[in-house]
C-alpha cells in the first residue's frame, strides 16, 4: 500500500507501473453478490453455471475489475486519486480461486489538467489476460 503524502502530478512518469495479486474465494463472490444485487446463476449456482459455456461458476467481472480500482486509489497514482473514466474488456472468465495479477501503467500525463491515463490489465498468474482497459484519473496530490 502506498505510504506517505499523495504525490504531485509533476512527480509521475510515463511507463511507471504498479501491480497487485489476489485470488477471490467463495466468500468474496457471495459478499459481492449481496453488495451489488447481482445474483446471476453464473456466479452463485454451481449446477446452473455447470450447464453454461463456462462449465462452472465464474467471478463477477466487476469484482475482478475492483483490483484496478484498488491499484489506482492506493498505489498508482494513489491517495487522492479521482476516477474519471474506465474502459473494460472482459477477455476470459475468472474462476473462484484463480490467482490474479492486476497491473496499471501510466501511458500519458496532462500536467495542466492534472490528469493521467493508465493502461489497466488483470491476468491469471499463468499469463492469460482476463481483463484489459484504460483509465483516466485526476491527481489531487500536493500542488
Amino acid at each position: 500500500m502506498s505510504q506517505g503524502r499523495p504525490r504531485s502530478i509533476e512527480e509521475f512518469r510515463v511507463g511507471e507501473r504498479a501491480t497487485a495479486r489476489r485470488a477471490f474465494g467463495e466468500e468474496d463472490v457471495g459478499r459481492f453478490a449481496e453488495l451489488s444485487g447481482d445474483f446471476n446463476e453464473l456466479h452463485i449456482d454451481e449446477v446452473a453455471a455447470g450447464r453454461s459455456r463456462f462449465g462452472g461458476r465464474i467471478v463477477h467481472g466487476m469484482l475482478t475489475a475492483s483490483l484496478v480500482s484498488r491499484l489506482l486509489g492506493m498505489e498508482l497514482p494513489g491517495r487522492g486519486t479521482i476516477y474519471l473514466q474506465q474502459s473494460l474488456r472482459f477477455v476470459a472468465p475468472v474462476r473462484i480461486g484463480d490467482e490474479l495479477e492486476a497491473a496499471v501503467e501510466v501511458t500519458a500525463i496532462d500536467v495542466a489538467k492534472r490528469r493521467m491515463t493508465l493502461s489497466t490489465t488483470v491476468r491469471r498468474v499463468d499469463g492469460e489476460n482476463v481483463l484489459t482497459g484504460e483509465a483516466l484519473v485526476m491527481v489531487e496530490g500536493e500542488r
